[in-house]
């Protein structure tokens, strides 16, 4: 399991945000029996950045809390087997072997913001975020109601599971 954290600003969330990261994609991985050892890239950023972001990739000229970049088209959401269908070469990392989940981009300013906004702490909207990303790796998606509900129970159950409650 490869986890790459990079930090693309000096903003700091004043906690152990690796840890948390590593342990939410971990548990993430485990509840959705991802059946491979899979590759995560997550990248620590401040509003600017992710503002620009997400102008180039959805055409919204502000910043957002989490981008995700799925590298699976899935065509159940967290069944894995579509993976035997492709070609190595499309979903594994050639000198790693592991299965290429895709990127999170999370805004270290927005995690701030929102969780004093919504009255909890630093680590549980970073955990947040990042369950809520990985869901999005695993072919969730939330544009209709049905699909938000099912997705925040999921990311619930997540953060359960860590302690990482409201």
């Amino acid at each position: 399991m490869a986890i790459h954290i990079e930090y693309e600003t000096e903003l700091s969330l004043g906690i152990n945000d690796k840890k948390i990261i590593q342990e939410v994609i971990d548990k993430a991985l485990d509840i959705y029996q991802c059946p491979y050892e899979a590759e995560v890239n997550v990248i620590l950023t401040d509003n600017e950045q992710i503002a620009m972001i997400n102008e180039s990739y959805r055409n919204l000229a502000k910043p957002t809390d989490v981008l995700s970049f799925p590298m699976l088209d899935y065509e159940k959401p967290g069944d894995f087997s579509i993976v035997e269908s492709m070609a190595a070469e499309d979903c594994f990392d050639p000198d790693s072997g592991e299965l290429l989940l895709g990127d999170i981009i999370i805004s270290v300013e927005k995690v701030i913001e929102q969780a004093e906004a919504y009255g909890h702490s630093i680590e549980r909207e970073l955990g947040f975020l990042t369950a809520h990303s990985m869901l999005h790796l695993f072919g969730y998606d939330h544009m209709e109601e049905a699909e938000r509900k099912d997705m925040e129970g999921r990311q619930e159950a997540i953060l359960a599971e860590l302690g990482l409650y409201r």
